[in-house]
Formats: structure tokens, sequence, C-alpha cells
């Protein structure tokens, strides 16, 4: 046992440490004002609105970053889309109309996006192959911990203090991890021939997780835009207490699934994953009960946080070195997409069937991913 410990390449280093902290500042960028640009949208519709504008960006730009850091390398990369993620927050200080508040979302979700996906194949590199699950998993907690705390209190410090001093530190704490880029490795590593992003969306091996991945994170888009909204009746704290159940326990979930899959096969955590994401949005359907929001918010984030860290590490397993630019790409797409799909169906049906409604409908819209995990477990056999 201790000659087994002792083989085991060392997890933490510097550089790993620089990421954590160009982690931390994107999480508080993305976080922090998520529910609060809705509630400065106003209405059910300019809400969806905002996060669609957002989300969309974050999905077209991150088809388009992997040839970004081909040519300019994590370090150029890295620093671009902090900058486009916090500097353009600073406006919405300041003006409000529903066409900068889009256009404010457009930019910001593409610098969210170049965060996401050079950042992601950045890390792949820092993480040793033996210790991928647990390395991913550390990574998680540092930006679920940063979320955690940053998408509630970004609802309860507009509550108490107004929007602008949301929006300032938003820009601020992005802006700062800037600091951390200088230390990071510069350049990328090529993709091999034949695992470039156009064949990767190809191969079934990596489309597959990040479908999965997908059904669950149309819930979390549907909680952070409608469930603030739904609350609206309930006491004071208990949307920021939803809020912050979901990643609280999307974090716990993400460290757990990462030393037992890399024990245990992270493919085999697929089906306990959606069926916990699916039972916990069921439970929002109660949504005159305190106790159903705060505790179905922590069963999704519970089941959300174990796709998001086997799903990944499946699909890294998958290619080889070089890949990580592809797999970071499709993954991230396939969340923000995941969210923003869930955010537009519900802003087109939330007005006519009420919230309740909404919830259990997305619920039962996860329940076609059982299939395929049932499809990809045969074929990688």
């Amino acid at each position: 046992m201790t000659v087994v410990e002792l083989a085991r390449p060392r997890l933490v280093t510097r550089p790993l440490l620089l990421r954590l902290v160009s982690i931390a500042g994107s999480a508080v960028g993305f976080y922090l004002p998520l529910s609060v640009v809705p509630m400065l949208a106003g209405s059910s519709g300019g809400a969806g609105l905002a996060t669609v504008a957002l989300l969309v960006a974050t999905v077209v730009v991150e088809l388009l970053t992997p040839r970004l850091v081909a040519r300019a390398g994590y370090r150029w990369s890295l620093a671009a889309g902090l900058f486009l993620l916090g500097a353009p927050t600073v406006i919405l200080a300041f003006a409000t109309a529903p066409a900068v508040i889009i256009a404010v979302s457009l930019v910001r979700g593409a610098g969210f996006a170049i965060c996401t996906v050079a950042g992601g194949a950045l890390t792949a590199t820092l993480v040793p192959v033996e210790r991928r699950g647990e390395g991913l998993a550390l990574l998680g907690v540092v930006s679920g911990v940063t979320s955690l705390i940053a998408l509630p209190l970004g609802v309860w410090a507009a509550g108490r203090w107004g929007f602008a001093p949301v929006f300032v530190t938003t820009a601020v704490c992005t802006l700062l991890a800037l600091l951390s880029v200088p230390g990071l490795p510069g350049r990328a590593a090529a993709a091999p021939e034949g695992h470039g992003l156009r064949a990767g969306l190809r191969t079934p091996a990596l489309t597959r997780p990040a479908l999965i991945f997908a059904a669950s994170t149309t819930a979390v888009g549907v909680i952070v835009t409608y469930l603030p909204l739904a609350a609206a009746g309930l006491p004071a704290w208990v949307a920021p207490a939803a809020l912050l159940a979901q990643p609280a326990a999307a974090t716990v979930a993400r460290w757990l699934a990462g030393r037992l899959g890399d024990r245990r096969g992270p493919a085999r955590l697929f089906t306990p994953g959606l069926l916990l994401a699916a039972g916990g949005t069921a439970a929002l359907a109660l949504v005159d009960s305190p106790a159903a929001l705060v505790v179905g918010s922590l069963v999704l984030g519970a089941g959300f946080g174990v796709l998001q860290n086997a799903t990944l590490t499946v699909m890294f397993n998958r290619v080889p070195a070089g890949g990580a630019d592809t797999v970071s790409a499709i993954w991230n797409t396939a969340y923000d997409l995941g969210m923003a799909a869930g955010a537009m169906a519900a802003g087109l049906i939330v007005a006519s069937v009420g919230y309740p409604a909404t919830f259990l409908l997305t619920a039962a819209l996860m329940l076609p991913a059982l299939p395929l995990i049932r499809l990809d477990r045969r074929a990688a056999r």
C-alpha cells in the first residue's frame, strides 16, 4: 500500500495552483451576476432572453476557441476570455436598457467560452493521467465553491444594496485573475490527425457522454433563471438558499465522483447521476414549499456534480494526447447549450403552464438520456 501511494504522480504543482486562481476568477465572473441579470431584465420573457443571449454566445464561441488556442496559445486566450467576461459587466451598473443587457450578455458569453475551453484544455495538461478524475474533481471543487458562494451572494447583495455593486464587484474580481495568467504554460499541443473538433463532433464515443451531461444542464439553466422568480412569494432567504444548495451539492458530489471514478470507472456513475438530477428537478415543482425548493436543488446539484466529473473524465480518457482542446470544446458546448435550451424552453412555456409544470417537464425531458447511457455502455464494451 505504501509503495503504491509513493508511486502515484504529484497532483498539486505551481502551474496548477495558478490555474486555480483563473478558475476562481472566471467562476465569479460568470456566477455572481448570473441570476442578477435576469432580475435586472425584469419580466420572465426578458429574464430568459438575457440568459439565452449569454449562453448562445458561449456555445458559438466555444466551437471557435480551439482554433484560437492553436494560434494564440493558452495564456493569451485565457487573458482575452477573462477580460471579455469581466470588463463589460461594469456597463450594467450604469445602463439597463434591454438592448444593452443583451449586448453585454453576448460579450460576456464569448469571454466565458474562451475561459472554459482554453482553461479546460490547459487543465487537462496539468493533471497526471493516473489521477485525472481526482485532479478534475479538485479543480471542480474550486470552481464549485466559488460558484456556490457567488450565485446566491449575487442575488442577496442585489436585494440588499442594488444591482450596481454586484456588477462592479464582478468586474474587479474577474480582472484581478489576470495576474495569474503569466505563470501558466503558453502553447497548446497540436491536435493529432483525425482528432480535431470536426472529427470529435462525428465521434459517438465523445458526443454520447456530452449529450448525457447536457440532459442535466437543462435543469440548471431553468433554475438559475426562474427559481428566484418562482420563489418571489416566499421568505427572502429561500431563493439564495436554494441557489446555494445546488452548487454546494455539485461540488461535494464532483469530488466524490472523481475519487470513485478513478477506482471503479467513471462511466458507471452516469445512471445514478442522471436519476438524482431528474428527481431533484421534479421536487422543485412544489414551489410553495421552501423545504422542497432547497432539498430539490440539493439533489439536483448532487446528480449534476456526478455527471460533471464522470462525463468529462470519460471523454478525456477516450482521446490521445493533444486532443484535450476538442474534448473541452465539445463538453463545454454541451454544458452551455443545455443551459440555454432549458432557459429558452422554460421562457416559452412558463407564462402559460406555470412554474410547477415547467419544473416537472424539465425533469421528464432528462429521462430519454437513459437509453443513451445503455448504448454508451454497450459500445464501450
